[in-house]
């Protein structure tokens, strides 16, 4: 009776730990419902577990009378069930798991459809089993057998838990926070979940995969539901004492114009019904009522259904001012509605008075410093930032904030008491070598808070290493509208620095292929005539320049080549030209200034072996005549003499007179 006990300990500890998220089983959702979606497929896989504690309690119970022959059918039928329900366990854990994470991409399709597939296949085993024993069987004397199949099933999913706490592990990696906590909790019930499994494996006999679902379920309601209650709590504290700023806040389904009063501290001139069927009739009534008299006729066309949603269009929320009567004062107040989240069914709509701020902007200022306001954090998340902190000038203190959703809902993801040092501290793990002085230098608190008062904003860009990886980050500083604190935003701008790279290396190859030769692949008459230009100018400005010499060669009998056998021959004449010249003078820029003309800058090691290149040089034209292949240049050098050259065009004289007597000497 134990295994009957055990069973019974766990359902009735899970029925009163889960009694509430139990009951939502039956509860309505949709696609677009993340959150409810989440707590009904929990609700799912707690009712698989309490069906697999019911059938272990019969199990227990029918099997210590197995020798009864008339029991046999329900013992049997009970272990069909007990296969059934833990692979129920395992696919509504996975639908849970994949809801949780609000994923939908392939891989929550492959767990999702994995699991599934588990499920039929195991049905579609137990069915067949009935007449091939490979999952389970009973002797003649009614005793149950494990059988191999029923080691594949468990292996399976075995593995299965595992991979699902791999990719848990992954994402609370990712994660920060509370939010990373709960992952983990939930990646160690997949491990308790099948650690048990594994036991189960080898002691059939034993409720071991019973304990490993109350270990899991007592550890996700622990640090998950617990977690996320507490959080829920504390938001709609936060919500209800920043309610108590306004007249009244409302809940409005935009598509049946059904409303419901949220909070609020309405006054005599808002008649409004805490709810109601038809919220635009109500309030254009509540308008005719208590607006002011010149801004009835605007507010009235403003608040129809029709001009609320096409003033959203586009916005994710619409103000305006209007002035209503307060006894016998007109008074300002700002009315704003703002889509409720992705939920475009719903609107929410508030109202504020905010005569006395604009009356007294000194008084506001003031109550501006006591709290943290949205203003300060919208300004901030206007640069898309990736992490906010806000950091008290005075104290060092701070908050760290990050956008949590596509929507820039915020939630804190880390806080401290002293924002210099703790950044100090890391700036030796996790910045670029090359960028850590320069960024240490930026965020001393002395100079940042000497440069704020002279800059309104001021930013620096540095390389941040993420997984031995270095990616281009820019942190940005501005000072809060009241002068405490310090507003510093951090952005990911690899992609645009790549950007701006892939732009100039463009432009630099647009560059080059704009003084290259396209024949020959050499340089053209362009670029030489920027380095002859640059060389001259030194020579003009009295600057040392390195000692160089140019070579002048021109390609022999090329007119008589293209005259013969065509141009196409001869561009091919022209082509080898080069080819043995780039061979000769490969540490030389060559260029072609002309249909059969080279010119070489002799500098740097090919300088000093001047004289050896130029033998190489004639010798293979020599060889090359007399083999009739090949090119046959005819060359001529000339050094830059500092004491006598004032002109490069003098040394490119030299050398083209040197080469003519070359060519003179080739044809003889």
């Amino acid at each position: 009776m134990y295994y009957s006990a055990v069973a019974l300990l766990a359902l009735t500890i899970n029925v009163i730990l889960n009694r509430k998220s139990i009951m939502k089983i039956f509860a309505k959702t949709d696609a677009q419902d993340a959150e409810q979606q989440v707590k009904v497929r929990y609700s799912h896989f707690l009712h698989a577990i309490n069906l697999y504690y019911l059938v272990e309690i019969a199990w227990g119970i029918l099997y210590e009378n197995h020798n009864n022959p008339k029991l046999f059918t329900i013992i049997y039928i009970n272990t069909v069930f007990y296969f059934i329900f833990m692979l129920l366990t395992m696919l509504a854990w996975t639908r849970y798991i994949v809801a949780y994470l609000e994923s939908d991409d392939i891989r929550a399709e492959i767990m999702t459809g994995a699991a599934w597939f588990a499920f039929i296949a195991g049905l579609i085993c137990l069915m067949f089993n009935r007449f091939y024993h490979f999952i389970f069987s009973y002797s003649d004397d009614h005793e149950y057998i494990p059988e191999s199949g029923r080691h594949t099933i468990y292996i399976f999913l075995l593995v299965f838990y595992l991979g699902i706490a791999i990719r848990m592990f992954i994402v609370s990696w990712k994660s920060s926070g509370r939010q990373s906590v709960r992952y983990r909790a939930v990646a160690y019930t997949s491990v308790a979940f099948g650690v048990f499994m594994f036991l189960q494996i080898l002691a059939s006999f034993y409720p071991l995969y019973v304990i490993g679902l109350l270990i899991g379920t007592c550890v996700v309601h622990s640090y998950v539901e617990a977690g996320e209650k507490q959080e829920k709590e504390i938001q709609d504290k936060i919500a209800t004492v920043m309610a108590e700023d306004y007249i009244a806040i409302y809940y409005i389904n935009v598509n049946n114009g059904e409303y419901l009063e949220y909070a609020g501290r309405q006054k005599e001139f808002m008649n409004m019904p805490s709810s109601g069927k038809d919220f635009f009739t109500a309030f254009k009534a509540n308008i005719e009522q208590n607006a002011f008299d010149e801004d009835k006729g605007a507010a009235e066309s403003s608040f129809t259904k029709e001009t609320m949603i096409a003033n959203l269009e586009g916005r994710r929320s619409f103000s305006c001012k209007y002035r209503f009567m307060v006894g016998e004062e007109p008074r300002f107040f700002l009315v704003t509605y703002m889509r409720a989240g992705n939920d475009k069914e719903h609107i929410i709509f508030y109202e504020k008075d905010i005569e006395d701020e604009l009356r007294a902007e000194k008084k506001r200022k003031e109550s501006q410093k006591k709290t943290i306001t949205f203003t300060q954090i919208a300004e901030s998340l206007a640069s898309n930032y990736d992490e906010i902190y806000y950091v008290d000038i005075a104290t060092s203190s701070y908050v760290g904030y990050e956008s949590n959703n596509i929507y820039g809902q915020l939630e804190i993801s880390n806080s401290g008491e002293d924002f210099y040092a703790e950044s100090m501290s890391n700036i030796p793990q996790i910045i670029h070598k090359q960028d850590r002085d320069m960024l240490i230098e930026f965020m001393d608190k002395d100079n940042m808070i000497s440069a704020m008062e002279s800059h309104k904003v001021r930013s620096i860009d540095y390389r941040l290493m993420v997984n031995g990886r270095s990616r281009y980050t820019r942190m940005t500083v501005r000072k809060s509208s009241d002068g405490t604190h310090f507003i510093i935003g951090v952005e990911n701008i690899d992609d645009e620095i790549k950007k701006e790279k892939q732009h100039m290396k463009a432009l630099k190859t647009e560059k080059e292929l704009a003084r290259r030769d396209e024949l020959t692949g050499t340089k053209n008459k362009t670029a030489y005539k920027e380095l002859e230009e640059s060389v001259q100018s030194n020579i003009e400005n009295g600057m040392d320049y390195l000692p160089f010499a140019l070579i002048v060669c021109d390609a022999n009998n090329l007119k008589e080549i293209n005259d013969t056998q065509g141009h196409v021959v001869g561009d091919e004449y022209i082509k080898e030209s080069a080819k043995l010249l780039c061979n000769i003078f490969k540490h030389s820029p060559v260029f072609r200034i002309g249909g059969d003309e080279f010119v070489v800058l002799l500098r740097g090691d090919d300088y000093d072996k001047k004289q050896e290149l130029m033998d190489k040089l004639r010798n293979q034209v020599l060889k090359n005549k007399e083999s009739g292949t090949g090119a046959v240049l005819a060359s001529g050098i000339a050094e830059y003499e500092p004491e006598k050259d004032s002109l490069v065009s003098e040394i490119l004289d030299r050398a083209d007179r040197a080469m003519y007597e070359n060519k003179q000497k080739l044809k003889a």
